[in-house]
């Protein structure tokens, strides 16, 4: 290795992803096993036969197929580690990155050698046996057992005026952006369910050739945008197929540390990727407070801080992968790092198609990538992740080649993203409002069940209302109702003017 690079360097050395097809009569893994078996693959993946068994530390992403009050320790047992010590993150897709950075900064001081980060879901398991009353009989760990530390802000991500209203799920919330993002943009609602449906369909045009995507099959634009029985509309503008799949069984694992525990155990140069630069933001926090609902700040500042910390822009990216549990979450990110959605933005086919194993999904895009760039040595990649609702954002640079600045480096913007505009909240609203974005949400019949709104009031507050009148929702799913005027009760309910 050159000697301008510092010895404390963190590289990515190892990874592994597993696709459990439980649907296709594979035996169930439960998720401690799937990242056992993720963390082997990652082994492997080094060349270095018991190279994990020095790892000083196993950090596991929250998972929701199971309670266990330790799983790396569980994990640590079945893979021949002893770490000292056992993270466990707080909910959020954006922690997959966020973990990634904490170790690469970790690593450079001098605090950690070597990591092991991993996650896993069984939740097509799980939700069968939910349904069925089955005992799964999965690995329990009593009391006395001591609980994982703790990695990450727990706060709950829903603020008083979303609760009020029963606005709390992503399939509520991600629609409303891509309209907001269609009005914003001067489109019909046609020519706004073509750039989605186009998105996605290139999306699965990667999935049909990533061996661990969950739905390796091809899409067209009219077989996403096209309501159908076995496609039904969920929350308009977004049919079945537009929302993120987490009902699969998915590990994967990374193994990282610094470049001289590298050399040291032999792991040939051209399994490593450098961690260039990171950054992480969050927007401001409760959606009734964010300025407007087509844009993000934290991935803007976060965005651009850690492609200028890693000396790049843009057009020397050669692979991206955005994350993609909504296909607005895809364009806003796009958009704010000024990338055009002609470029392909997915090297796993996305949340859809590859699979959205809840918080972990940005394990498989940085498994995959890792696999990209070797095949492309000396080029760029950037990967994205997203917690709650486009709330927390984090970013990684990674490559074949080492940082000119010689190490990882990273920011925090969050200063940057709080001076930015906020809306305060009207939670009894009463009078006369404007639609600021809005969308249908359907029951499982594809029936239109609830319109949500959001409310510009006529003193720039924001509210929130409800729609149960047929007809209005009926109009909603048809024309343009972002900017048309209606009037709000304190209760919430909003009639269509």
């Amino acid at each position: 290795m050159s000697a301008s690079v510092d010895p404390r360097t963190p590289v990515l050395v190892g990874v592994g992803q597993i696709t459990n097809r439980v649907d296709r009569d594979q035996p169930v893994l439960e998720p401690v096993d799937l990242m056992a078996e993720a963390v082997r693959r990652a082994e492997a993946d080094t060349t270095v036969n018991g190279a994990i068994t020095a790892a000083d530390s196993i950090r596991v992403l929250m998972e929701l197929s199971w309670k266990y009050r330790d799983p790396g320790a569980l994990v640590a047992s079945r893979v021949g580690a002893a770490p000292r010590e056992s993270l466990y993150t707080v909910m959020g897709g954006n922690y997959v990155q966020t973990l990634v950075n904490s170790t690469a900064l970790d690593i450079v001081e001098g605090r950690n050698d070597l990591v092991v980060l991993t996650g896993g879901e069984a939740w097509r398991t799980r939700s069968a046996a939910r349904k069925t009353s089955t005992d799964l009989a999965w690995t329990t760990q009593t009391d006395d057992v001591p609980e994982a530390t703790t990695f990450g802000d727990d706060t709950d991500l829903v603020g008083p005026g979303e609760i009020a209203r029963g606005i709390f799920l992503p399939v509520q919330v991600y629609p409303m952006f891509d309209n907001a993002l269609r009005a914003h943009d001067g489109l019909s609602i046609d020519e706004h369910r073509a750039r989605v449906a186009g998105l996605w369909s290139r999306f699965s045009d990667v999935a049909a050739t990533n061996p661990y995507a969950w739905t390796q099959q091809r899409y067209s634009a009219d077989e996403l945008a096209t309501a159908t029985p076995d496609n039904r509309m969920v929350g308009f503008p977004y049919t079945k197929r537009l929302n993120s799949n987490n009902m699969v069984e998915q590990g994967a694992a990374l193994v990282m540390c610094s470049v001289e525990r590298a050399e040291a155990l032999g792991i040939p140069r051209e399994r490593w990727i450098f961690l260039h630069a990171g950054a992480d933001a969050h927007d401001h926090w409760f959606l009734s407070n964010r300025d407007n609902l087509h844009s993000s700040p934290a991935i803007r500042t976060a965005g651009a801080a850690a492609l200028e910390l890693a000396g790049v822009g843009v057009d020397d990216l050669a692979h991206i992968d955005l994350y993609s549990c909504f296909p607005s979450a895809v364009q806003v990110a796009a958009r704010e790092l000024g990338l055009g959605l002609d470029r392909q933005l997915t090297v796993t086919g996305g949340m859809t198609f590859a699979g959205g194993p809840w918080n972990n999904y940005t394990m498989h895009g940085i498994a995959t990538m890792a696999d990209v760039l070797r095949r492309d040595p000396g080029s760029m990649g950037l990967c994205s992740a997203n917690g709650g609702y486009l709330t927390k954002h984090a970013f990684g640079v990674y490559s074949t080649e080492p940082p000119a600045a010689r190490t990882f480096r990273w920011r925090d913007t969050q200063d940057q993203v709080d001076a930015t505009p906020r809306r305060e909240l009207d939670d009894a609203p009463a009078g006369s409002a404007e639609i600021e974005t809005y969308t249908v949400m359907h029951d499982r019949d594809g029936e239109p069940e609830q319109g949500i709104v959001a409310l510009a009031m006529p003193d720039g507050r924001r509210a929130w209302g409800l729609v149960t009148d047929a007809d209005a929702m009926a109009t909603m799913v048809a024309e343009e109702c972002i900017g048309r005027a209606g009037e709000v009760t304190p209760d919430g309910a909003f009639t269509l003017a």
